[in-house]
C-alpha cells in the first residue's frame, strides 16, 4: 500500500511562512501529477495547488496565487509546499495527493488523484 506522508505543518503567526513537505513511503507507481489540497473546519477538501512531476508545470487556486509556491525534487521524489505572507484563512489541515494520468485533464479535480497522505495541521493566528 503507497503511502504519501505530509511533515512540516504547525502554527504560525499571521504574515508567516511554513514550507510543507510530501513524500511516498514506496515509489512503487509512476507520478503524472502530485498536488495539495486543504480542508478548513465544517468545509469541504478545496484544491491548493498542482505541478506536473515530469514537466514541472504549475496551477494554483486564486486565492494563494503570488503567495504560495508548489516544487518538486525528482532526485528525492518530494514535493513541497512554500506558504508565505499567510493569514487565518489558510487555516487548514493540507493534505498531499498523487495521480498516475490526466484522465480527467484537471489538475484541480479530486478524482484525478489517486494517493492521499494523512494531512498536516496549519494554523495560523491573528
Amino acid at each position: 500500500q503507497v503511502q504519501l506522508v505530509e511533515s512540516g505543518g504547525g502554527l504560525v503567526q499571521a504574515g508567516g511562512s511554513l514550507r510543507l513537505s510530501c513524500a511516498p513511503s514506496t515509489r512503487t507507481f509512476s507520478t503524472y501529477r502530485m498536488a495539495w489540497f486543504r480542508q478548513a473546519p465544517g468545509k469541504g477538501r478545496e484544491f491548493v495547488a498542482a505541478i506536473n512531476w515530469s514537466g514541472g508545470d504549475t496551477y494554483y487556486t486564486d486565492s494563494v496565487k503570488g503567495r504560495f509556491i508548489i516544487s518538486r525534487d525528482t532526485a528525492k521524489n518530494t514535493l513541497y509546499l512554500q506558504m508565505n505572507n499567510m493569514g487565518p484563512g489558510d487555516t487548514a489541515v493540507y493534505y498531499c495527493a498523487a495521480g498516475t494520468s490526466d484522465l480527467y485533464g484537471s489538475a484541480s479535480y479530486r478524482g484525478q488523484y489517486s494517493y492521499w497522505g494523512q494531512g498536516t495541521q496549519v494554523t495560523v493566528s491573528s
